[in-house]
Order: structure tokens, then sequence, then C-alpha cells
């Protein structure tokens, strides 16, 4: 056997050795482990927007030095993606490593036991870049593979894997959807003039990014206000028109929806119209006649809290809130929003009366405010997208 010693006799340099989740690995490997899970996760993205509520999955099988086989996971009830993989590779799965983004799952579902399948493929080793927190699953995927002999390792690549899937992990551990708040101002934060005109303050590559991110998630939330002022039709328009359609979502205590409004009368998606015990039972009916499904939760106004327990109940993972002032406030305030994607416009509106994107009493000082982390800039065309995760004051 080669030893460490024969490579300092031979005044070889060693390779950087360290642990990974208690296992030793040199630097090379780790490199190599970290390329193919990159490649895994790159191809997971292929379904983004269409796995809900099951989350985004990539794997490629590497035998020889070179990828022989990848799959990802395309919608729920269709395979996962290492059973495509498996299904690609044949019998040169059998002595290969399997790279995949998540834990392969041990539990009968919409489908079987991927780890189960994993272990009659005759793979060698298996890499994840993250333990799967779903109840079901929860380290019995990696338990199954280490005990049938199967060498595992754990956590390449896993911050790549943990923001990829921060819609999933959200819904899985908490059965609320992973909240994303958007906002689009002009540079001294006005989202209309002091008339209410609003369109368009951001340009067309910058409305373009809303389509691409509606595309991407389960609802969509505006609150009464921006129904009665703007009278959106809430629904994705890319230049291909290859868009998947939100369901639309509307925060209107009073039932006051028009029953023309767009989203109701359109027919493009579904709309739930959230009411309070107050809204005025006719309308209420009259909604429901025309085709809009409305769900009563709150006494005088729409309990927020509820709202995303029911919307979790009912398997929408992800949300993204479109609203004004208001809507934005009560979320912000009740600690409900994940994510931030705020676009700035470079244009001075003016005018004391004219709306903010963030309205309510507000924060008291600086010091108490909510802050961004992990934050990217990015510009679009004219305007500048900054993307942020919102964290309270310590």
């Amino acid at each position: 056997m080669f030893h460490q010693d024969d490579l300092c006799a031979a005044g070889e340099e060693i390779p950087a050795v360290f642990l990974l989740n208690g296992v030793a690995m040199n630097e090379q490997q780790r490199e190599l482990d970290e390329s193919y899970m990159r490649e895994a996760l790159r191809i997971a993205e292929y379904a983004r927007g269409r796995t809900s509520p099951n989350p985004l999955v990539g794997a490629v099988i590497v035998r020889d030095g070179a990828i022989v086989a990848s799959g990802w996971h395309r919608a729920a009830g269709e395979p996962h993606a290492e059973i495509h993989a498996l299904r690609m590779a044949g019998e040169l799965a059998r002595g290969a490593t399997l790279y995949v983004t998540l834990e392969p799952c041990a539990h009968h579902g919409r489908t079987g036991p991927c780890a189960e399948a994993v272990i009659a493929a005759g793979l060698a080793r298996v890499v994840i870049a993250l333990s799967d927190p779903n109840p079901l699953v929860a380290g019995r995927g990696i338990h199954l593979l280490t005990a049938a002999g199967i060498e595992v390792t754990t956590g390449i690549c896993e911050d790549e894997a943990r923001r990829q899937n921060e819609i999933f992990l959200k819904w899985v551990t908490t059965k609320r959807p992973f909240v994303t708040l958007k906002t689009a101002m002009t540079l001294d934060g006005k989202i209309a003039s002091h008339t209410g005109a609003s369109q368009w303050i951001t340009g067309a590559a910058a409305r373009a990014r809303v389509h691409a991110y509606r595309n991407e998630y389960d609802a969509i939330l505006v609150g009464i206000g921006t129904v009665l002022a703007d009278d959106p039709s809430l629904t994705t328009r890319l230049e291909h028109g290859t868009g998947k359609n939100p369901l639309r979502i509307v925060l209107d205590s009073e039932a006051r929806t028009p029953l023309d409004a767009k989203l109701v009368a359109d027919g493009a998606a579904p709309t739930i119209i959230v009411v309070s015990e107050r809204a005025d039972h006719r309308r209420v009916n009259l909604l429901r006649a025309c085709g809009a499904e409305v769900v009563t939760l709150g006494a005088q106004r729409v309990d927020i809290a509820a709202l995303l327990d029911y919307l979790g109940a009912r398997e929408i993972t992800s949300l993204f809130v479109e609203g004004g002032a208001t809507v934005n406030w009560s979320l912000l305030a009740g600690g409900s929003v994940d994510k931030v994607h705020a676009f700035i416009a470079p244009m001075l509106m003016g005018g004391a009366e004219a709306k903010t994107p963030i309205g309510g009493t507000g924060f008291d000082s600086p010091q108490a405010a909510f802050r961004l982390h992990d934050m990217t800039v990015e510009q679009l065309g004219t305007d500048i997208l900054v993307t942020g995760y919102p964290c309270a004051a310590e």
C-alpha cells in the first residue's frame, strides 16, 4: 500500500486533506465533487416554477471521470431526478458515482423511493448537496444508502443547494409559502405620482423580469387598492408565450372587487378573493357566480397569518406580492416577507402626497427597521434591481 510517508521520501508535495462531515477528502477530490455538483444544480434549474410542491433536484452520474447520464425532476408526480439519470445510464451506473442536489427519498409518495433504486443500480458512491428536511425523508435516504454499503458524502455545494430550494425548504418546514415582495419605485421612493399615475415607472427590461418571476411562483397577491386603481390581469406574459399564470389572490376585506375586473372576468387563471367576516354576503355570492373563489379569513380585516396557513395547506409553496403600500406594510410588519425584489428607476417624481412602496405606521428609527442581507444588485436597462433577504433589527 502506498502511504503519505512514501510521498515525503520521494520529495513529493502532499495533497491538502480536510474533513467533510468527518470524512477525509483531498482538495482535488473536493474540487471534482463541486464541479459535478454544480452541473447537477445547473440542470435542476430547467424545471424552476414547475415542480411545486416538490423541490428542484438535479442529478448526474459519473464514471471513469466522465458524466454518463443526467436528469432533473420535471414536475410533481413525475420521476425524480435520480430515476431519470439511472434510466439514461443503464448498466453504466454500476460502480459509478451519483451526484444529486437533494437527499434521495426513502418513502412511497407520488413515486417510489429513489434510495432503493440507487441501491438496486449498484452505485458505489453517492454525493449529496443537501439533506432533505421533509419529515418523510429527514436522513432516511442517507441511512438506507450507507446501510447498503454505498459510500455517501454530504454537504458538497450545500449553500448553493439551500438557496436554490429556498422555496421548498420554507414550505416543507413551516407549511407556509415562501413570500417574495416586489416593489418598483423612482429614485426618490415613489410608486406613483400624486395623481396616482404609475405606468410606467420602470422600463421594458425590468417589466420582463417581473413576468419571469411570475412564471416561477405558485401565486401572486395584490390588495383591493391595486385592483381598483389599475385593473391588473396578473398574468405571465413572456416573449414566446410559454409562461404559466400563477393563482391570483386579492386581499379585499369588504368584497369590493368589481365583477368585471380582469382577474375575475378573463378566465386566464384561477382567482381567490380573500374577505373578512364583515364583507357583504350579496357581493360575495356575486363574485362566486362570476367564477371567483371567495375565502373568509378574519373578523374585521383579512388575517394575513391565517391566509399563509391556508395557502400552505393547499400546497401553495410560493407567493409573489405585488401589492401597494398598505399590503406591503402588513406583510413586512408581520415578519412574513422572506425575500425582496426592489426595482429602482432613475426618475425623480416628487410630491408630498405621492405614495411610497411601504405604508403603515413605519418604524420609529433607522435602528428598528428591517435591513436586507445577502444582497445582489444588477442593472436591467436603465433600472436597478436590488434583491435581498429582510432581517429584523437586533
